[in-house]
């Protein structure tokens, strides 16, 4: 095969051709030839995934935080040039809209099985979308949650954006983090610990499927509703006074306080026999901290702080 002069000078400069990049997405595969451009991602977790691999540049808005959280300074900081542009879950329209390549979501993380706004449905429109791993529980089977499910996470965008070794080194720096800092912590029998994220006649709580459950453990614990074979759900009062844990880990984000949350167990007399209320034993999370990112670390170390006093 010929080739002129021009066609050979633009291969030149044009450099060697990117392969095709693949991930692995819940129960799909999804394939890059290029690294997206035009990036959104919903919810403060995913969002900080985004801005901690520096990758801000390669978005155009975020979507569902305003609706129900707020920004610490932090988080403001890395996303002010950027629009939200739905303060809860977006719409198939908005995506298109803001003519967006990719859309970093997950299952009741932006997107609800059967919604209007699925991989399937974005697909037409040139959006690809990565799944949250911790989500995938809602469309399939999965291991037990695992800090490993936020680890892959990153590792995955990684790829998708090329900056495997950022994300490598950072995954790296967190497993070196939790590492020494477990190989000192000080514990005695797991604790028995609630998770109360809201909801007073019944409250809503994380299960076996929920990165809570891993941060508890990590921290030497063990979540009392470790059976509950969801990620997020409902469960009822009777169970939990029940299995009578000795911490509660709050769940802080909404319109209800923390300390409206611990209120409401400390003065209601059917929770009086519980250990955690005996002992007033809180714990507080802010949602960005319980939710796969990358202030898991760093919750751990709360919540060891909570248990044990390291």
């Amino acid at each position: 095969m010929k080739y002129t002069a021009l066609a050979l000078g633009m291969m030149i400069a044009a450099g060697p051709a990117l392969a095709e990049v693949s991930v692995d997405s819940c129960n799909r595969q999804v394939q890059f030839d290029a690294p997206p451009q035009a990036a959104i991602s919903n919810d403060v977790n995913l969002t900080e995934m985004m801005l901690v691999l520096g990758l801000a540049d390669r978005m155009v808005g975020y979507t569902g935080i305003s609706g129900w959280k707020t920004l610490d300074e932090e988080m403001r900081a890395g996303i002010e040039a950027l629009p939200e542009l739905s303060a809860k879950y977006p719409t198939k329209e908005v995506l298109i809209g803001a003519e967006a390549d990719f859309f970093f979501a997950g299952w009741n993380y932006g997107m609800k099985v059967g919604g209007e706004v699925t991989p399937e449905t974005l697909a037409p429109f040139g959006i690809k979308v990565y799944e949250l791993t911790e989500s995938c529980i809602h469309i399939g089977d999965k291991p037990k949650v695992s800090i490993d499910d936020m680890y892959n996470d990153l590792t995955n965008l990684g790829k998708i954006f090329q900056v495997e070794d950022k994300a490598e080194a950072l995954v790296a720096g967190y497993k070196a983090e939790l590492a020494a800092f477990t190989a000192d912590l000080e514990t005695g029998d797991p604790l028995r610990v609630f998770v109360y994220d809201s909801g007073e006649d019944s409250p809503f709580t994380a299960g076996r499927y929920a990165m809570p459950t891993a941060l508890i453990e990590a921290a030497g614990g063990t979540n009392i509703m470790d059976d509950f074979e969801k990620s997020w759900g409902t469960v009822n009062w009777e169970a939990v006074v029940e299995r009578n844990p000795e911490v509660v880990v709050i769940v802080n984000y909404g319109n209800v306080t923390a300390e409206e949350k611990r209120a409401f167990m400390m003065n209601n007399p059917a929770f009086a026999d519980l250990d955690a209320v005996k002992n007033d034993r809180f714990v507080v999370l802010e949602y960005v901290e319980a939710t796969p990112g990358p202030r898991n670390i760093n919750a751990v170390k709360k919540l060891a702080n909570g248990f044990w006093g390291n």
